[in-house]
């Protein structure tokens, strides 16, 4: 999964810079999630907690090749967050988006792809949780976006295909109790980005 991770950042490096060459952009983006995990169960048998959506946020960068067509690479660093009843969920993770877009109308697109992810940490009423079923998975991205000249401001979906629990010991009274935990991500990704 390393060697994965690693192969898309070079491709996304090699793609920035044949980018360059060709007068498209790269550049750097940031901006808000408006996220919410999956379901939490407390035991075998618990009804599933749902959780509040809760805000996050994101940086990193982008190449963009091609102009009224066009295939977008990202890298980018997020941090989410999930609230239940009474505790939260925190994830790290790296997203590499791979999209591919088609200007609307002036300066509107609409754009779509997968997106790789990589879980670097996950932590549940401070406990760090080391035993994600996978740290890799797959997810979509879709959306819409805003282009004057170098700045972009886009707005996009972001869902996990697959299941992806996360198991751990709680405590509750004294008794040791297997928790788990849905970490696909499902949110609202509000971005700037900055052409250079």
């Amino acid at each position: 999964m390393k060697k994965l991770v690693i192969s898309t950042f070079l491709l996304t490096l090699f793609c920035f810079s044949a980018s360059a060459q060709k007068g498209s952009s790269f550049g750097l983006k940031g901006g808000l999630n408006y996220n919410a995990n999956g379901d939490y169960f407390e035991s075998i048998g618990d009804n599933a907690q749902h959780p509040d959506r809760n805000i996050g946020y994101h940086i990193g960068v982008f190449g963009k090749i091609g102009n009224d067509l066009y295939f977008r690479p990202e890298l980018i660093y997020t941090s989410t967050k999930s609230d239940y009843q009474n505790d939260s969920f925190d994830m790290k993770k790296i997203d590499a988006p791979l999209l591919v877009g088609i200007k609307v109308i002036g300066p509107v697109s609409v754009f779509g792809g997968p997106s790789l992810q990589y879980i670097l940490d996950t932590e549940f009423e401070g406990i760090n949780i080391d035993n994600v079923e996978d740290d890799f998975s797959v997810g979509l991205n879709f959306g819409i976006g805003l282009n004057f000249n170098k700045i972009g401001i886009d707005l996009r979906y972001e869902r996990g295909f697959s299941d992806n629990e996360a198991t751990f010991i709680g405590n509750n009274l004294g008794e040791g109790i297997i928790s788990r935990i849905d970490t696909r991500p499902d949110q609202l990704i509000l971005s700037l980005s900055v052409a250079l």
